[in-house]
């Protein structure tokens, strides 16, 4: 057997390349809005996985970055695009991110808070989208502030502001577009992460198959490919990551 067609094995074992697509994370992917279907950056990277390998290509779409990750770890698709974490890092291989986005607070107008370090603060109630990677880091490292869980991403703002929490956390250019859209918010200057955007798969695929992902990153980051993706689909507020990082 070749090395193609063991690696179309090892990635494919139903015969269709599944990915895993989280339609809460606008920046990477969405729903065309006249035909519905799945479309964005992450969309396109599936498309050429799929044309390099020489499978058909099935899109196994999710409404949170939870939902998508567990269905690469399930095996109800075979590999999908996810923040790298380490606790995510247990079950997924994950490749050099591909993308880098800021994490960013977002807060009313007049909210006493004007940094990113008067945030963790006894009494402070941070909102964050469930299952995020924003949701993960902030769980590890916030030491006196209190987490609220929104149902999703892209729920976090609305969620914000029902609940009367004194910031929203998220990817900085969907929590943007919200203050833009609702007026009276706010984003607190520089950023309290950077989320990494990477591809993986459920680790007992193998080194092999791992390593075929991660040049595949390399690869569509060299060529321009990435960057052409975030252009078309009019991306601000991410880029392409550095090679080899």
């Amino acid at each position: 057997m070749s090395v193609i067609e063991s690696l179309k094995r090892t990635f494919a074992p139903t015969g269709t390349l599944r990915a895993s697509i989280n339609l809460g994370n606008a920046v990477l992917a969405g729903r065309d809005p006249i035909t519905g279907a799945a479309v964005g950056v992450s969309v396109d990277l599936a498309n050429a996985l799929a044309e390099r390998l020489g499978l058909p290509l099935d899109l196994v779409t999710w409404e949170t970055a939870a939902q998508s990750v567990e269905a690469v770890v399930a095996g109800q698709a075979d590999f999908g695009f996810f923040a790298i974490d380490p606790k995510r890092g247990e079950q997924i291989a994950f490749t050099p991110p591909y993308v880098l986005i800021e994490g960013s607070y977002l807060v009313r107008e007049n909210a006493p808070l004007h940094s990113n370090d008067e945030v963790d603060r006894a009494g402070i109630t941070i909102t964050v989208g469930q299952g995020s990677a924003y949701d993960l880091y902030l769980s590890r490292t916030l030491k006196q502030a209190t987490i609220a869980r929104a149902p999703s991403s892209p729920a976090v703002v609305e969620y914000f502001l029902q609940h009367g929490h004194d910031a929203a956390a998220g990817v900085r250019p969907q929590i943007a577009a919200e203050a833009a859209r609702l007026g009276g918010l706010r984003l607190l200057p520089g950023r309290f992460m950077v989320i990494r955007q990477a591809m993986g798969l459920r680790r007992d695929r193998g080194m092999e198959a791992a390593a075929f992902l991660s040049q595949f990153v390399e690869d569509m980051k060299a060529c321009g490919m990435v960057d052409a993706a975030l252009q078309r689909h009019r991306i601000t507020g991410a880029e392409v990551a550095p090679a080899g990082e």
